[in-house]
């Protein structure tokens, strides 16, 4: 039940309306209970006409009115309480989205490094219905059920106090019937819902990849794997509803068998003249009613089970340790030209080995440095710790003499651009991709970020120009123009600090020529960081980090690290040795 209390305290803005809806409810179920008796009523003048002749028809007459108005009056509530339930529920929706989707921002790196970006929005999407379902559930039956049936008991205890108690008793018994059953089915559905989360996990997954499943031909190969997950889950549902149907057709047999034997009763009194016809005809409406409150206990527990089991993987991401805070408007630089540097900085994954031990370094401003080394060297586990995104586990990280303890995430990222390896673009137009990097930004700033990322003449030539729509991450470019995008990005951020993550590494000798020109533009009175295998892109960097196995085993120069054995020169005769080898085989002179 825990949950199922978290689910009411998230729903505190929403109390107003809920409470409107509940009270709507009460009326419409005191309109409900109001017509037996009306009924009853007109039964009674029917009977006393035919038995005495003392029936009133102007009294019939308004008895049938007042019925029929109640019945108007039931459908206009049950119009306005549909109407208020739906702005409520798309209110909610919305709601526990924006409380989801900004939770997201503010957790670690490493939690998006472990989890499928499919499988998490899958725990959101179940995680509202879940909890739209037990609030709409909660407002539509749990208070009519309890008012139905205080108030049926009375009056049937009125007319006839055994009758009441043999109605009562079925209580009991159903509910009890129904927590058993709910509860195995909750049990079970926790496990359908971790299946079918990493099932429609791998499906985005598949979807992401296409080009990569079909170039080898693993479609059968994927689609058994889906197929071997929904049929695990079909064995659990088929298990569920077994369970279901049995403990269902045990609560409602026993429940048939009570009104059976209530009935009995009932016309037996009749029988006897204990009750009158009208009396009887009111007793067998309201014992018939009984049945409501019943199978609205029933759905409730049914939806207590389902809201626990659907809203806990939600309840889950919300409950854990946020990092970082959510930036509410756009931040500004603090530093004009900021240093970076790394005092015995030390970095472990989680259940891994060190990945850096004991980094130490300074980047000056307006300094150009390349980080070189093997796979594996920990250059991108370096950059993520620039950008913040994890923190050491040992030393200390500063920018402009400010220890990053001190600084805010969003202070450190204020000050950085990125140009990645991956094409890190969204499925909209080029001008949203350009735009994305400053709000606000103006037609003209776009253009003339795209004019120095050599990328205007290309986007020109397409049909819709800035407003090309470039598919997912850009599929509809080549791997050039979507890094002069990327760079014209950049450009547009105009941001002190400059990260290259092998910004040509996939790029052809042409697009790379574009590509750099672009970066040299990008890279002036910047201080740049450049991850790069191609030694081309790096030949004018003012400093070289040379990284072996988590740690700098050598720095300087260009010149002064090619003219001495190490890492940098051994990579750097492997580079040159291939494009002589190239230039010979083709007898083409240097």
């Amino acid at each position: 039940m825990n949950n199922v209390f978290k689910i009411l305290k998230l729903a505190k803005p929403f109390h107003k309306y809920i409470s409107v809806i509940a009270v709507i409810i009460v009326l419409m179920t005191a309109l409900e209970l109001v017509s037996p008796y009306i009924l009853k009523l007109i039964v009674d003048q029917i009977q006393n006409e035919i038995t005495s002749g003392t029936g009133d028809l102007n009294r019939l007459y308004i008895l049938v009115a007042v019925m029929f108005g109640s019945s108007v009056l039931a459908v206009g509530l049950e119009a306005l309480n549909q109407r208020i339930g739906d702005y409520t529920t798309a209110r909610m929706g919305k709601f526990l989205t924006e409380k989801f989707y900004q939770k997201i921002f503010t957790l670690p790196q490493k939690y998006f490094d472990s989890q499928v970006s499919g499988k998490i929005i899958n725990l959101l999407g179940r995680g509202i219905l879940s909890l739209q379902d037990f609030l709409g559930a909660a407002t539509n039956f749990i208070v009519p059920a309890f008012l139905r049936s205080i108030f049926i008991f009375i009056v049937l205890g009125f007319y006839s106090p055994l009758v009441a108690i043999l109605a009562f008793l079925s209580f009991p018994f159903y509910i009890y019937v129904s927590h058993i059953s709910t509860k195995k089915w909750g049990e079970r559905q926790v496990l359908k819902n971790e299946i079918e989360d990493s099932t429609r996990g791998r499906i985005q997954e598949v979807i992401g990849n296409m080009r990569l499943v079909r170039s080898f031909n693993t479609q059968f190969n994927e689609t058994e794997i889906v197929s071997k997950k929904l049929q695990e889950s079909v064995k659990i549902y088929d298990r569920q509803s077994l369970v279901y149907h049995f403990y269902n057709f045990l609560r409602n047999f026993g429940l048939e068998l009570g009104v059976v034997v209530v009935m009995l009763v009932i016309f037996q009194n009749t029988f006897v003249e204990i009750l009158t016809i009208g009396e009887m005809v009111l007793i067998l409406q309201y014992l018939n009613q009984i049945r409501r409150p019943l199978f609205a206990m029933s759905f409730i527990l049914e939806r207590i089970k389902q809201a626990e089991a659907g809203s806990k993987a939600y309840f889950d991401i919300l409950s854990l340790e946020s990092t970082e805070k959510l930036p509410k408007k756009f931040v500004k630089p603090k530093f004009d030209h900021p240093t970076i540097a790394f005092s015995n900085v030390s970095f472990e994954y989680a259940k891994s080995e060190r990945v850096l031990r004991d980094i130490s370094f300074n980047l000056a401003k307006k300094e150009t440095v390349a980080l070189v080394g093997h796979s594996g060297a920990g250059k991108t586990t370096l950059i993520n710790l620039i950008l913040k995104f994890y923190e050491p586990t040992g030393g200390s990280i500063s920018m402009n003499n400010k220890d990053y303890k001190n600084l805010l995430h969003q202070d450190i990222r204020s000050h950085i651009s990125l140009v990645f390896q991956e094409h890190e673009l969204f499925s909209a137009s080029i001008f949203e991709n350009v735009a994305y990097a400053k709000q606000n930004a103006t037609k003209a700033e776009v253009i003339k970020a795209l004019k120095m990322a050599y990328a205007y003449d290309f986007v020109m030539k397409f049909p819709d120009k800035l407003n090309s729509q470039i598919g997912e991450r850009g599929v509809r470019l080549s791997g050039g123009q979507k890094q002069r995008i990327q760079i014209a990005r950049a450009i547009l951020a105009d941001k002190p600090i400059l990260i290259l993550d092998e910004a040509t590494s996939s790029l052809d000798a042409k697009s790379e020529k574009y590509v750099q020109e672009a970066l040299e533009v990008l890279m002036k009175n910047r201080l740049v960081i450049i991850i790069a295998h191609r030694f081309s892109t790096i030949q004018n960097a003012d400093k070289i980090l040379v990284l072996e196995k988590g740690r700098i085993v050598d720095s300087g120069s260009p010149f002064d690290l090619a003219g001495r054995k190490g890492i940098y020169s051994e990579l750097l005769r492997y580079q040159v040795e291939g494009n002589q080898k190239l230039l010979a085989k083709y007898d083409i002179a240097v």
